[in-house]
């Protein structure tokens, strides 16, 4: 394989820790989204004045993307200045995919808190704690990929 084909394929597992990433986000912020659009309309319905504060569960999954940013812009160094490149795309499928899941999850989680918080109106801070937790698995890939590849 010649050197610019090797850079390809190690920039194509970088691009893809970044596409993974954003996969997750976009669907952890749909399933946040679709909490918080049935909590306001619980609210609403029961003639409550619906809380902004929900849209923090919608928005979190999207710091993912961040994190495969980050990782992706490491990455191209990496190809750029010779790093095996299947290392780089197997380092950036698995690292995009488990970045992803954590935002997944982390949407998931963020659906049930907006309903919790819309039917009580209390324990924000418990349920942020959570969805921090579900974060920190993003963080965690992000930093021992980074630190894996040297």
């Amino acid at each position: 394989m010649s050197p610019e084909a090797a850079a390809e394929v190690g920039r194509i597992g970088a691009v893809a820790a970044m596409a993974f990433s954003a996969v997750g986000s976009g669907l952890g912020s749909g399933l946040g989204g679709a909490g918080a659009v049935g909590a306001w309309k619980k609210l609403l319905g029961q003639g409550k004045m619906p809380t902004f504060t929900l849209i923090t569960f919608v928005g979190a999954p999207l710091s993912q993307t961040i994190y495969g940013m980050i990782l992706m812009i490491t990455m191209l160094g990496k190809a750029d200045a010779g790093y095996n490149p299947w290392a780089l795309l197997g380092a950036g499928v698995a690292a995009g995919i488990g970045i992803g899941a954590s935002a997944y999850a982390q949407g998931k989680v963020g659906a049930h808190c907006a309903d919790a918080l819309g039917e009580t109106g209390q324990g924000f801070s418990n349920y942020l704690a959570v969805i921090g937790i579900v974060e920190t698995v993003a963080i965690f890939v992000m930093v021992f990929t980074i630190l894996a590849l040297g």
